[in-house]
């Protein structure tokens, strides 16, 4: 999978995690040079608490464009370490 914003590669890997329709790429597959981190949080009842990342790139700026959960719950576990887009980041195969 590839996430893609502004024309350039965000993110790719063979190896995410799908959950809600959203795809999760391990962090370690992120051009963290993209990421800025954010204030932003927002609470899901069973993922736990997230946390988001602004993108970044090219001179344009992109708020809260991605989100993590840094301690999610029990059955978010499969989550831990990766991060998901949206705000017209393309996610495609």
């Amino acid at each position: 999978m590839k996430a893609t914003w502004n024309n350039q590669v965000i993110a790719e890997s063979n190896d995410t995690v799908v959950v809600e329709n959203n795809h999760y790429f391990p962090i370690e597959s992120v051009k963290a040079e993209y990421l800025k981190p954010s204030p932003t949080h927002t609470t899901c009842p069973w993922k736990g608490l997230a946390s988001y990342y602004s993108l970044d790139v090219d001179g344009m700026h992109n708020p809260d464009a991605a989100w993590y959960y840094p301690e999610p719950k029990p059955a978010a576990a499969n989550i831990t370490g990766h991060v998901a887009f949206w705000k017209g980041v393309k996610v495609t195969e």
